[in-house]
């Protein structure tokens, strides 16, 4: 049933006339049109209106978990519109390639016309890397000194606000935080853990004593490594220990978030962990559909240029190769591995608290 009063035009609906009017190279100002800017001009307006469309869902996120309480219907939405970041993640990585079609020498032909614009004046890619947790204090050093040098004033300002309000790495790190289920009665999930730990540890610390294909030197590394791994473990249910691995920028999480992470993927076949373990999930892949974004970035500019310096001032490919490993958001998420026990290494839940982490009957 038609619910409009007035019909829809699909041209004016969709305002083709001023998008498709948006490309204008640069390079005629100088003389003849270089073929390739046009390219590259839509490539670059088409990034900046998915960022816009991961900006929407990711800022509908945030909204959902700046509220006391998260409940599990809220969590449906939250997953189902992570999901969407992520396949236009993957979309924008393979829009790379359109842009790898276009040859050193025909992008050198208008590139000289540019300066000093570039992507470090993305204001939405900035946004976007604020509000998923990639502020300031975390950049590399080049960032830290030039992040706003090269923006407009307004701009800057407006980007400044933002880093004083929380992202959705401090947003998801209050949330794990509250999780109250850490402790329930007598039940504590981290000395049960702790023992388990403890005895796998010690199990694998035997087996390497007993192997009889090793060699002293063989054996030896192993148990090094043995010892180096208690000590891992070790700092994530001691205080000051795992307050030493933060001030290293070993680990961003504080330690009640960290646990509530690790019990949430070590039972995460238990109904009430279902989608908060989907939600860790969606942020290690957007992280990881991020760094592929940046890495993919990064060889297509050195292809393109060179060791040659950027337009933004940056040295380019040198500069965008260190920003892929460097400028990581939910690295923690990543690491947990580290922590997490084998299914046969885990210790059995308590009745008690299996009934609050599934769905059950009350008894009249």
């Amino acid at each position: 049933m038609q619910k409009n009063q007035e019909p829809v035009y699909y041209g004016d609906y969709l305002q083709l006339d001023k998008l498709l009017a948006a490309q204008a190279p640069h390079s005629s100002r100088y003389g003849e049109t270089a073929h390739d800017e046009t390219l590259f001009i839509i490539v670059h307006q088409v990034y900046e209106l998915w960022f816009k469309q991961v900006l929407h869902e990711l800022g509908s996120v945030m909204d959902t978990f700046s509220e006391q309480e998260v409940k599990d219907q809220q969590l449906t939405t939250v997953v189902h519109r992570l999901r969407r970041i992520i396949t236009i993640q993957e979309l924008m990585n393979d829009q790379i390639g359109v842009m790898e079609t276009m040859t050193p020498q025909e992008f050198l032909t208008f590139r000289d016309y540019l300066i000093p614009a570039s992507g470090f004046q993305s204001i939405q890619f900035k946004r976007l890397e604020i509000s998923l947790g990639l502020k300031r204090d975390y950049r590399i050093d080049f960032d830290k000194q030039s992040f706003y040098q090269r923006l407009e004033e307004q701009d800057r300002h407006y980007l400044e606000k933002l880093e004083n309000r929380p992202s959705l790495f401090e947003l998801v790190e209050s949330w794990l935080e509250r999780m109250p289920l850490l402790e329930f009665g007598d039940f504590k999930f981290w000395e049960l853990y702790n023992s388990a730990a403890t005895a796998m540890l010690a199990e694998d610390e035997q087996t390497v004593q007993s192997n009889q294909t090793l060699n002293e030197k063989q054996r030896e590394t192993e148990l090094e490594g043995i010892e180096q791994t208690k000590g891992v473990f070790n700092a994530l249910l001691d205080d000051k220990e795992y307050k030493k691995l933060q001030q290293k920028d070993e680990l961003r999480l504080s330690q009640r978030a960290m646990l509530s992470s690790l019990f949430i993927c070590q039972y995460q076949e238990e109904p009430l962990f279902n989608l908060p373990y989907q939600l860790i999930t969606c942020l290690t892949e957007i992280d990881e559909k991020l760094t592929i974004w940046r890495y993919r970035h990064a060889m297509m500019v050195q292809r393109m240029l060179g060791s040659k310096i950027g337009t933004g001032g940056s040295s380019g490919h040198e500069y965008l190769k260190r920003t892929t490993e460097s400028n990581r958001i939910f690295k923690d998420f990543f690491n947990m591995s580290t922590f997490l026990l084998p299914k046969k290494a885990l210790p059995d839940l308590p009745q008690e608290v299996r009934e609050s982490l599934g769905f059950h009957l009350s008894r009249v």
